[in-house]
C-alpha cells in the first residue's frame, strides 16, 4: 500500500499498528496517524523523528465539522494517488456494562464515536479512496488498491453473545458491522474493500492489564491479515488470526 490513515493513533493498538507499518520491509510512502492532541503524543512524535513518511495530524473523531479539512490535508500529501487504506481504530470502551447503570447520555456518547464517526469518515474519504482504486486499477480488491478497516469487537458479534451486558460497546459495535456490510455492497463497484476486524483481546487502556496479548503481537497479526485481505473478505467480520466471526 501506499498510503495509509489511522485514528486513534496516539497509545495503544493505534500506535503499534502504525509503528508496524513504519518498520515494514516495504513501508507506505504515505502513513498518517490521528490523535487530538499531538503534542502529548510523545511515542508517536519520537516516531515521526524517525520517519519521514509519518504524518501526524490533530484530529477529533467528534468534531463532524472538520473532516473536510483532514480529507484536504491528505490529499495534498497523496496528489493523485489516492488513499489506500482508511484504518478506522479510534473507539471508546463505554462507560458502563450493566443496564442499571448506563444513561442516555452514555450510550450517545458512544455510538458518537464508535459508530457514528468511522461512518462519516469513511463517507468523506470515498473520493480519495476510488481515487486509490482508480489509479490502481490493474490490481485485485486488497488493500494495495483501496480498502476501509473498522476496528470493531468480538463483543459486537450478536450470534456470539452469551453473557449479556457491554450494552454500550456491543451495540456500537454491531452497529458498525452493519455499516461495514452496507459499505462493502455499495463501494464494491468502485474496487475498495471493507472489512470488520477484531483485533483480539489486547494489552491496552481499553482491553485492561489481564488480556493476554501484546500490542506488539496484537499489531504483528493485523499487519499480517492486511496484506492477505483479498475480494472474499469483501464485507465479511473476521478476526486478528483471519478466522470468520458470528455477525
Amino acid at each position: 500500500m501506499r498510503s495509509v490513515l489511522v485514528t486513534g493513533s496516539n497509545r495503544g493498538l493505534g500506535l503499534a499498528i502504525v509503528g508496524r507499518m513504519l518498520t515494514s520491509k516495504s513501508p507506505p510512502g504515505h502513513v498518517f496517524a490521528t490523535c487530538r492532541r499531538p503534542e502529548q503524543a510523545t511515542e508517536l512524535q519520537n516516531l515521526a523523528s524517525c520517519h519521514s513518511n509519518l504524518h501526524i495530524l490533530p484530529f477529533d473523531v467528534t468534531d463532524f465539522e472538520s473532516y473536510g479539512n483532514l480529507v484536504d490535508r491528505v490529499s495534498d500529501a497523496v496528489k493523485d494517488d489516492g488513499l489506500n487504506v482508511l484504518f478506522n481504530n479510534a473507539g471508546i470502551p463505554g462507560k458502563y456494562s450493566r443496564i442499571s447503570y448506563f444513561k442516555a447520555s452514555h450510550l450517545i456518547e458512544t455510538f458518537t464515536v464508535n459508530t457514528a464517526a468511522p461512518i462519516m469518515l469513511t463517507k468523506a474519504f470515498v473520493p480519495l479512496l476510488k481515487q486509490a482504486s482508480r489509479s490502481n486499477k490493474h490490481l485485485p480488491m486488497g488493500t494495495s488498491r483501496a480498502a476501509v478497516v473498522n476496528m470493531s469487537s468480538i463483543l459486537g458479534s450478536i450470534g456470539l453473545n452469551k453473557d449479556g451486558g457491554h450494552y454500550l460497546y456491543r451495540c456500537s459495535k454491531s452497529a458498525l458491522n452493519a455499516a461495514t456490510k452496507s459499505f462493502s455492497v455499495d463501494l464494491k463497484s468502485s474496487g475498495i474493500l471493507v472489512v470488520s476486524l477484531h483485533p483480539g483481546w489486547v494489552k491496552t487502556d481499553m482491553g485492561g492489564p489481564n488480556a493476554p496479548m501484546t500490542t506488539d503481537r496484537a499489531s504483528q497479526h493485523i499487519a499480517q491479515l492486511l496484506c492477505s485481505l483479498s475480494e472474499e473478505h469483501n464485507g465479511g467480520f473476521y478476526s486478528y488470526d483471519g478466522s470468520p466471526l458470528q455477525w
